[in-house]
């Protein structure tokens, strides 16, 4: 299996964000950016992977800023690391100024996929290489993030969470 780089998998989608999607505050509702955020993330883990791909979790979500009605929203999605059969998407939200055409970083998150074949079985996938200054940071923390959520379900013993227990030596 031949390893790929985070471009491999990029994802870009753009829309335009209309009333009927909006809150009263005339605001993209957050479970359809979470929506979109899903439809991104799957297609760049289909991408790296070349398999079926499920949603295993929604790591992270960070709305940091609204996004008004008739905003232009950018979806950047790939891969920033691999395990066995899962693999981590970093995903980055922006808004363009309909005037300028500068675009404002709104919301970042992170999900979980994992390929699985016909029968929904997981399995083993390519692995990642990150290859930019970002592409590296986000790929090292990974596994900081996944021992901590195996620690917060229970499914790893703090004391076995090298990773994390190397940030507080």
């Amino acid at each position: 299996m031949t390893a790929k780089t985070p471009k491999d998998s990029l994802t870009t989608l753009t829309d335009m964000v209309l009333p009927g999607e909006t809150n009263p505050l005339d605001n993209l509702f957050g479970g359809e950016l979470l929506a979109r955020m899903d439809r991104a993330s799957s297609i760049a883990a289909q991408r790296h992977s070349r398999r079926i791909v499920v949603t295993a979790s929604v790591n992270h979500v960070h709305f940091a800023k609204a996004v008004p009605v008739g905003s232009v929203v950018t979806i950047q999605a790939k891969v920033s690391r691999v395990f066995t059969s899962s693999m981590e998407i970093y995903l980055d939200v922006w808004i363009e100024d309909r005037e300028t055409g500068n675009r404002t970083k709104v919301n970042e998150a992170i999900y979980t996929f994992v390929a699985v074949d016909r029968t929904g079985t997981p399995v083993k996938i390519p692995q990642v290489i990150p290859e930019t200054k970002l592409e590296k940071e986000r790929y090292e923390g990974a596994l900081r993030r996944k021992q901590l959520s195996l620690v917060l379900s229970g499914r790893m013993k703090p004391q076995d969470a090298t990773e994390l227990k190397a940030l507080f030596a």
